[in-house]
């Protein structure tokens, strides 16, 4: 079946029972609150980031090196939402010892163990994606960032989120110690899990090309 966006972005129930940290293949789109135009605009088909876009394009960057289970597929910062595919590997030995360390670390006060985890991983081939029915995500988004050993798909979205809101809030206050950001993520997410190679590459291509066809994106004249 040829990806269509209109389709995929239907509100559906979210699979009970399913275990959103196991392997597989996830596709993630993230709204800002009210569509506002926050991370850049696109100009002739290519999406130019401010400084806030470039935060939220830093921090999805920066996921695998927090988790090195967790790998990313194509994505891409838009005007006023993302999208990305988080890869999901089973998680090796170092690393969940790793990530504790940072767990204990960020309880006592110290550093989130960022330095103690290696981002060196290898890709998942899209032929070894397990699949299941796409859904709409309703988790809720806390403000305090869980280092989970084992995240869920909720769990690292809701930590990508948070860092992104306060690295943005830190830029507000450079300018302005005085001013406040306020609530910039739309509340929710979308995901999918992805079935097969086939879907991989069509939701792949979609969101490479999402800057190009953004005048027809469903997402678009929203400030």
């Amino acid at each position: 079946m040829k990806y269509n966006p209109e389709i995929h972005h239907r509100r559906s129930v979210r699979l009970r029972g399913y275990d959103y940290s196991r392997r597989g293949a996830y596709f993630i789109t993230i709204c800002v609150q009210n569509r506002f135009h926050l991370f850049g605009e696109i100009q002739n088909g290519e999406m130019h980031l401010n400084a806030f876009g470039e935060i939220a394009y830093a921090e999805w960057e920066h996921l695998p090196v927090r988790w090195p289970h967790l790998d990313l597929g194509a994505f891409q910062i838009m005007p006023n939402h993302m999208h990305g595919i988080l890869i999901i590997r089973d998680v090796p030995v170092g690393a969940a010892l790793a990530a504790a360390r940072g767990e204990e670390a960020a309880r006592n006060g110290g550093n989130d163990g960022e330095n103690e985890i290696s981002g060196a991983t290898a890709r998942v081939a899209p032929t070894d994606i397990a699949g299941a029915e796409r859904h709409d995500a309703g988790d809720r988004v806390d403000t305090k960032i869980q280092w989970a050993k084992k995240p869920t798909v909720g769990q690292i979205v809701g930590a990508y989120k948070s860092c992104v809101l306060t690295e943005c809030l830190k830029i507000v206050k450079a300018q302005n110690p005085d001013l406040s950001l306020g609530k910039i993520w739309q509340r929710n997410y979308w995901d999918e899990i992805i079935r097969n190679a086939e879907i991989f590459d069509q939701i792949s291509q979609y969101i490479i090309h999402n800057p190009a066809n953004w005048e027809t994106d469903k997402f678009f004249g929203a400030e």
